[in-house]
């Protein structure tokens, strides 16, 4: 029996979710395309896990979608629109997953490997790592969310030259552009780093993490008073919640807080 295109993995309150088609690079085809829907799914319903880590095996994030099952002259016109299109059915739910949501890249993000990076909240990266919205040379145009997203985090002028180009980006170059949050020396290491990041966001409110999120998300398709709306409901929630009813009882107390990022630093 074949393994799984998609493997998680939950220790600790980590999810992990692991692209596993080593031998092509993970290239998304249709088989890992359910299962990286089914996988998101597991991971935001998931009441335990309260960070998710998204990577790939064989020292390779993604790169991208796989170009052999272009060749199918079947899938072109309508069939492929809809192809496209159920992409949209799951890849939002990434997006706005309400939890933290952590890239590890080693190796290409290509193409929709770019695009799945691009949806992680940090994306964190070996010096090998190498990005590319490389749909340009054999025709393309960006999909999988990037032409919304790498706008949002290099600029308007920058991405079109990124999309434009198709040429590869160094992990470097990409920490300079603000898609990389972190470069690491090797496989090992960001390994290390993404369960360390992870790790930090154990003792936050996964709800006040996932509200602000949610919010933020749409800062730039709403004005100020729809934002400030939301502000004040995401945070009329929050005062309510058993997390910020413990927090202030500590700080009365003069007890440590839960959740204090300088203090583990």
């Amino acid at each position: 029996m074949s393994a799984s295109p998609v493997l998680t993995t939950v220790k600790d309150g980590i999810g992990t979710i692991t692209l596993n088609r080593p031998e092509a690079r993970n290239a998304l085809n249709q088989a890992m395309r359910p299962a990286l829907a089914a996988a998101i799914a597991q991971m935001r319903d998931d009441a335990q896990v309260h960070t998710v880590i998204l990577t790939g095996a064989g020292g390779a994030f993604c790169s991208g979608g796989d170009i052999g099952q272009m060749l199918d002259t079947r899938q072109a016109g309508l069939p492929w629109r809809e192809r496209i299109r159920s992409l949209h059915q799951w890849f939002p739910e990434l997006v706005n997953m309400e939890k933290p949501v952590i890239a590890a890249v080693d190796g290409p993000a290509f193409g929709a490997g770019m695009s799945l990076a691009l949806a992680a909240d940090f994306v964190l990266a070996t010096r090998r790592a190498q990005f590319c919205a490389v749909f340009g040379r054999i025709g393309l145009i960006p999909d999988l969310g990037a032409m919304q997203l790498l706008p949002r985090i290099v600029g308007q002028q920058k991405a079109k030259e990124l999309v434009f180009t198709a040429r590869t980006v160094a992990a470097e170059e990409a920490r300079q552009l603000g898609i990389v949050y972190e470069v690491v020396e090797d496989g090992a290491a960001l390994q290390d780093a993404a369960l360390a990041l992870a790790r930090r966001f154990g003792e936050a409110s996964t709800a006040a993490i996932g509200m602000a999120k949610t919010i933020m998300n749409q800062a730039f398709e709403l004005d100020a008073r729809a934002m400030a709306e939301l502000e004040a409901y995401a945070q009329t929630m929050c005062r309510s919640s058993d997390y910020h009813l413990d927090a202030v009882r500590r700080f009365g107390d003069k007890q440590p807080l839960r959740f204090d990022w300088d203090r583990k630093a």
